[in-house]
């Protein structure tokens, strides 16, 4: 799926979604969270680990404490994520509180997978990648 079409779907599901199901004020902003995660992609992709670590919230940071340890974890344990051939965005969710973006990507290898990132608002206002699940993929338009 090409990143406009994702984006607009992800706008389309937010705005459509009901107001008792979530807040307006709660309503995740998808343009900053997408931003957020496109620019940790991006600094992985050049290999910026200062960057790529500044996009992690607190509890992330607290298990890796430096952006060498960060990027080598994720080199060796997210490799799709770390060296991605293309990606996009799928939906993004809002369920209980927790905020969640799936990301079609393509793997270094030419394998399917989807990323499913957690995301949560910091105190400064500034969103933050809390998780990133991986699962492998039949094949999609990423």
């Amino acid at each position: 799926m090409r990143p406009a079409l994702a984006f607009l779907l992800a706008l389309l599901a937010v705005v459509l979604m009901p107001l008792p199901a979530l807040a307006q004020s709660e309503a995740p902003d998808a343009v900053a969270i997408q931003g957020a995660i496109r620019g940790q992609l991006e600094a992985f992709q050049g290999n910026d680990g200062a960057r790529a670590y500044s996009y992690a919230a607190p509890n992330i940071q607290a298990l890796f404490p430096n952006p060498s340890i960060f990027m080598e974890m994720v080199k060796k344990g997210y490799p799709p994520v770390f060296s991605p051939r293309s990606w996009s965005f799928g939906p993004l969710e809002s369920k209980d509180g927790v905020i969640a973006q799936a990301v079609e990507i393509v793997g270094p290898d030419g394998d399917y997978w989807q990323a499913l990132y957690t995301i949560a608002r910091q105190p400064d206002g500034s969103w933050k990648i809390t998780s990133c699940h991986l699962i492998k993929s039949e094949g999609s338009s990423a």
